[in-house]
Parts: C-alpha cells; sequence; structure tokens
C-alpha cells in the first residue's frame, strides 16, 4: 500500500506538448520529409427557431449543423499536395439512401490531388468543390453569418469528381488575373453508379485590380485582417451541365418517374460575384441564374412533382468589424423564371448578423435574425445562434 501511495504522488511527466497552436491543427513531417500531414477537427453547435407569422405558431431545434475532419499535406515532393475532408454531423452525411450512392451514407466530403507542375500552374483529380459562386467555395468555417444565404441554397453547384486547372498570373504591378477550368462527372460528390448523364464543364475568371488579399482574403468572410488598403476581387463562373439528371445537376433529386425513367436536361448556370474589403468593412455581392434547354418535370405516383430548379437570384451583404464583433446585414431574393416547371418558390429574405471572433473564425458566437417573404406561402421570423469550434 505504501509502494502504491507513493507512486500516485509522483509528479507526471508524460503530458505530450508540441509546437502546434489552437486553430492550426496538428501538425506532422516525416523525418526523411517525404510526406507531411495537418490534421484538423471542428464543429458547429446551432440552436434554431422560427415564427410562422400567420399562424403564429414557434418551431425551434438545436442541432450540430456540421463537424469535420480534415487532412491536408504533401506527398513525396511539395509540388503534390492532397486534401481529405469527411463529414461526420448527420446533416452532413444525410441524402446518400438512393441507389446511385449504393444507399450509403455520404461521408466523404473532399479527396483531391493537386499537383503544381509549373509555377502558377496546378492540376487537381478528385473530389472537391467546384470552382462555382464565391460564397460557395468559402469554407462553411468561415462564414461571415451562421449559414450561407438562399441565392447558395438554391443554385450552387456544390462538389464534384473530376479534374480542374488552376492558373493565376500578374497584370501590371499590382493586378492579378486567374482562370480555372473544370471538367467533372456532373452527378455531384460520392456518385457509384455509372454517369448518367453527359459531363460537367466549368469555367471561372477572376480579377484582383488591387492585388491579393491579406492570408486568401477574398475567401473568408468578415475583413479580419483589416487591410490597410481596399482590396477588390470581381469573379465570374459559367457551369453547363451535359445531360443533368438531378433537379440542381450536383445537388437535389434524381428526377426519376415512380417506373425509375430517369429524365435528363442541359442545365447553364451564371455566377457573377464581388468581394471588397478595406478597414474592417466588407461587402459582397453575388447574382445567379440557372436556365435548363427543356421544360420538362416529372409527375409521381402521388400526384406529386420533380421539377428541375431554374430561375435567378441576387444576394448582397455588407458588415463592419469592430475589436473582435461585427454587425452585418443581408438582402436575398430569389425568383423562379417558370412558375410551370421549375421547382423554385419566389422568396426574399433579410437578415441582421452578430458575430464575436474570439479566435477569428476557429472560435466564434454568431447570431442572426432573419425575416422571409414567400410569395407563395406563409412569412417567416427566424432566430439562429452557433458558436463554432476549429482545432
Amino acid at each position: 500500500m505504501a509502494v502504491l501511495f507513493s507512486a500516485l504522488t509522483l509528479p507526471l511527466n508524460g503530458q505530450d506538448k508540441s509546437s502546434n497552436s489552437f486553430g492550426k491543427g496538428l501538425q506532422v513531417v516525416a523525418s526523411d520529409s517525404s510526406f507531411s500531414m495537418k490534421f484538423g477537427l471542428r464543429f458547429q453547435s446551432l440552436y434554431q427557431g422560427s415564427l410562422n407569422v400567420v399562424s403564429e405558431k414557434w418551431s425551434d431545434q438545436f442541432l450540430i449543423r456540421r463537424a469535420r475532419m480534415k487532412f491536408d499535406g504533401f506527398a513525396y515532393h511539395p509540388s503534390l499536395t492532397y486534401k481529405v475532408e469527411l463529414g461526420l454531423s448527420s446533416r452532413d452525411i444525410s441524402g446518400g439512401d438512393v441507389d446511385e450512392h449504393s444507399n450509403t451514407s455520404r461521408i466523404i466530403y473532399d479527396a483531391v490531388l493537386k499537383w503544381q507542375f509549373k509555377e502558377n500552374w496546378s492540376l487537381w483529380a478528385g473530389q472537391t468543390k467546384l470552382p462555382g459562386n464565391r460564397e460557395r467555395v468559402i469554407s462553411s468555417q468561415k462564414m461571415q453569418f451562421v449559414d450561407r444565404s438562399l441565392l447558395n441554397a438554391r443554385f450552387n453547384i456544390d462538389r464534384d469528381i473530376g479534374i480542374q486547372l488552376h492558373h493565376s498570373a500578374n497584370l501590371g504591378k499590382r493586378a492579378v488575373i486567374k482562370n480555372i477550368l473544370a471538367i467533372s462527372i456532373g452527378e455531384g460528390r460520392n456518385l457509384t453508379t455509372d454517369n448518367i448523364g453527359g459531363y460537367d464543364y466549368t469555367y471561372r475568371l477572376e480579377y484582383l485590380p488591387f492585388g491579393e488579399f491579406s492570408g486568401k482574403g477574398d475567401y473568408f468572410g468578415s475583413d479580419l485582417k483589416r487591410e490597410t488598403a481596399p482590396k477588390l476581387a470581381i469573379g465570374a463562373t459559367f457551369d453547363y451541365n451535359d445531360g443533368a439528371a438531378r433537379q440542381r445537376g450536383q445537388l437535389g433529386s434524381f428526377v426519376q418517374g415512380s417506373n425509375g425513367y430517369q429524365l435528363s436536361t442541359d442545365l447553364s448556370t451564371l455566377f457573377i460575384d464581388t468581394h471588397f474589403k478595406y478597414r474592417g468593412f466588407s461587402l459582397m455581392g453575388e447574382y445567379a441564374n440557372k436556365r435548363s434547354s427543356k421544360q420538362v418535370f416529372v409527375v409521381l405516383d402521388d400526384f406529386s412533382t420533380l421539377k428541375y430548379t431554374t430561375g435567378n437570384a441576387i444576394n448582397l451583404q455588407a458588415g463592419y468589424l469592430i475589436d473582435k464583433s461585427e454587425w452585418a446585414v443581408r438582402y436575398t431574393h430569389v425568383k423562379p423564371d417558370d412558375l410551370e416547371y421549375s421547382s423554385l418558390k419566389e422568396e426574399t429574405e433579410y437578415t441582421l448578423g452578430y458575430s464575436r471572433y474570439i479566435v477569428g473564425h476557429s472560435l466564434k458566437l454568431q447570431s442572426d435574425l432573419s425575416y422571409t417573404n414567400k410569395a407563395l406561402g406563409d412569412n417567416l421570423v427566424s432566430f439562429r445562434v452557433q458558436f463554432e469550434i476549429s482545432f
């Protein structure tokens, strides 16, 4: 007993310490420098409630909005990098209970290899985000509001499997131009069946007249870097999904009849966006337009319908950061192009948001209050509060 007591009172020296810092992940490099890996973990805990203005009914819920694991680094040579991101929450992995995903959870978000074969040139292969609208490409960890806008929810082209070619070049003393060309399968992430339609082709062009943003600030919300000189990014994306089998191309339900007959149509999507930052002020604007080559839809046995998502939308948001706190406002309007053939319903949403950045986007508390005006439905008042932690 005396020996046991002595052992328990000895100082504990087994604690593992590393040089890693909060929000930067755990980083390791092989002793022969043949590979590196950074591991990160993050999650968002969300409360959301909404009031139906007509019925005066209040509904709410708590949930883990996102929970992700991310791995990235280089393999064999620093010019060959990789990224793997896995989703863990129920919202992350849902939607895979269809034959096209082998009725399994859609855990894999990113699994992509990137080869920088020449200065300012890189080739990507695998599953990752397409170069679509800016708001979608911005990580869900680094948003200005609790979540993305209705424009993004209805029109984004999300992730896909294929190849991408990236290039950037300087124009004059400060300006930068960037080009991205992608060819992908066209039906979204984690598809296990043969390609149903044709391929998807995406081209994105970006122009930064005042040079690069600090810390890649053109792709995170809020001016956390407090740009000392004005910075502006202007971008445009055109996406053509040949023989789209899903309502939104890479997203939505497969447009199939109750007898299994699969419809297809060509979907064309245009995005135009801009991002401006200066001394704590930020402004982002986006326009989206999606069109179908054929006016078709499916009527199911229960008389419900499956339609393609076509129409247009605009989103404008701005915020001002003081110390570690930011107030922001957002306006979004979504409109279908055809009431008979589009799955869209016209909506206008006004949002006021507040964020407290404790450690940038790695540890923050965000809340927002929205009023949604629906042309064909009851108007809603919604409140959300969410904390994010990222290691």
